[in-house]
């Protein structure tokens, strides 16, 4: 048990796949795996445990931000002894060379954040995937048949802006898109020698305000979530 996580020790699994949302985390759990356990409910952030293809696997909700994903990517690797986290979440596109429903796998997460910088005295402003686990999924996704793009992604601290012009920073980097959480959990996982991996779905199309509708998102979030699960189970 940890401060944020009530889960007894061996009940979390090695790898854990991390939405944002908890009731994204009840749905994969009720839905996806066999013999699901609720392992964790504090604060509302619900962790079950179950199995995939019968491997143990482990889905919690990270919540949102670096702060949030920051503090259950660190107990999740530090107090039970998770080896790997592959967060699933959904992103904003900054280009129309995406489309909603695209698949992104992170190749590198930037930002302007200072977290890494504090929390770790890591300077970069760029922090790349860290261990195989990006590979595996590039890799069950071509055997899905899956279309998938290896990206850079802006990871910011803001979600609403006075200035709407693309940050400087994800033009540096060619980002084509932008979310809040992987720079945070690749920072964690480089300080901690870990695995950590970040599969998002593009949900909305910033210039010309495109999205997914509310009633859409199940549906399409569904390929995100079955690659993540092949890809842990390959793993």
């Amino acid at each position: 048990m940890s401060i944020h996580i009530s889960a007894k020790k061996g009940e979390i699994a090695k790898v854990v796949l991390q939405p944002g949302d908890p009731l994204r985390a009840k749905y994969i759990a009720e839905n996806f795996l066999e013999n699901a356990k609720l392992v964790s409910q504090t604060r509302g952030i619900f962790y079950y445990t179950g199995l995939y293809k019968g491997k143990e696997i482990s889905v919690g909700a990270s919540g949102m931000g670096f702060p949030s994903i920051g503090i259950y990517s660190f107990e999740l690797y530090t107090e039970y002894e998770v080896d790997t986290i592959i967060r699933i979440g959904t992103c904003g596109a900054y280009t129309t060379d995406l489309k909603v429903f695209d698949i992104l796998n992170v190749e590198n997460a930037v930002s302007e954040s200072t977290y890494a910088k504090y929390a770790w005295e890591i300077e970069e402003e760029s922090i790349a995937h860290q261990g195989k686990i990006f590979d595996t999924i590039n890799n069950t996704a071509n055997e899905l048949s899956l279309k998938t793009k290896s990206v850079n992604i802006h990871s910011s601290d803001i979600f609403y802006r006075k200035n709407p012009e693309i940050p400087a920073i994800a033009t540096k980097y060619n980002c084509p898109a932008v979310e809040m959480e992987a720079f945070g959990l690749f920072a964690n996982a480089k300080h901690l020698g870990k695995n950590a991996a970040t599969i998002l779905t593009v949900s909305d199309i910033i210039p010309t305000h495109e999205n997914i509708s509310a009633d859409q998102r199940e549906k399409a979030l569904k390929p995100m979530i079955e690659l993540a699960l092949e890809s842990a189970f390959r793993f």
